[in-house]
């Protein structure tokens, strides 16, 4: 048994990632959720109805969750997260994971980019609590597209989440119910280098520092809209 433990402690040292690899897994991490973001916008015929950005206090973007099922299914993916202010500013990103599972018959894997627009701060403070249930603790919907959506789907937004994905190139409501999101602790003191607090990145925006790439990030976030702007066009910077 002790050497068993001892080959498994050699192991993990052998194989876990350098500091300059943990660097570039955060990095990576950023500028993935920062282009999955902006595909968000490529179709204007599937435009996000403007209501939506204007309200959000939060998104979560996920790239690349993988979702894979042979009878028992599953859900797996990690991203960034960031919440505005009443001025309108937002946070520094504060990295966040989602699992989730389901039972049926079902076959196949798919990887899906995610988004998630949070319409409240009390649903966002939610998910700092542990097995925070999506569908569950907060109330989530399909997000509506087209610009038909403006007059059409859910006009007062009644919903406390709502979700976008994006499959074989193009972004559509989507139903997560179920699934499990969550902060990702580990990842938020490697990046930021020092044990902070989600709550103090998203809500009072203060981090020890702020990385370029962590800025770029936050840059491509809309802004609110401007005088005159067109409903159902989204302002991103």
């Amino acid at each position: 048994m002790i050497r068993i433990i001892l080959l498994g402690l050699v192991a993990g040292a052998l194989f876990a990632p350098t500091p300059v690899e943990a660097a570039d897994r955060y990095v990576q991490k950023l500028e993935a959720s920062r282009e999955a973001f902006l595909r968000l916008f490529e179709l204007e015929d599937r435009s996000i109805p403007e209501r939506l950005i204007v309200d959000a206090r939060c998104i979560a973007v996920l790239p690349k969750v993988v979702k894979g099922a042979f009878v028992w299914g599953g859900r797996r993916g990690h991203g960034v997260m960031s919440c505005r202010n009443d001025e309108g500013s937002w946070s520094p990103p504060a990295f966040v994971k989602i699992t989730g599972g389901s039972f049926g018959l079902q076959a196949g894997a798919q990887v899906t980019d995610l988004v998630l627009f949070f319409m409240s701060e009390k649903g966002a403070r939610s998910m700092m609590r542990s097995k925070f249930i999506l569908g569950g603790d907060v109330t989530v919907a399909a997000g509506p597209v087209g610009r038909s959506a403006e007059a059409g789907t859910d006009l007062l937004f009644n919903a406390e989440v709502y979700a976008y994905a994006r499959s074989r190139g193009i972004f559509a409501g989507i139903s997560i119910e179920g699934a499990q999101l969550s902060v990702y602790q580990r990842w938020i003191e490697g990046y930021y280098g020092s044990r902070i607090w989600p709550e103090e990145i998203l809500f009072e925006h203060q981090v020890p520092t702020l990385p370029a790439e962590a800025k770029t990030f936050m840059s491509v976030l809309p802004d609110p809209p401007r005088p005159g702007s067109i409903a159902g066009e989204v302002p991103v910077n």
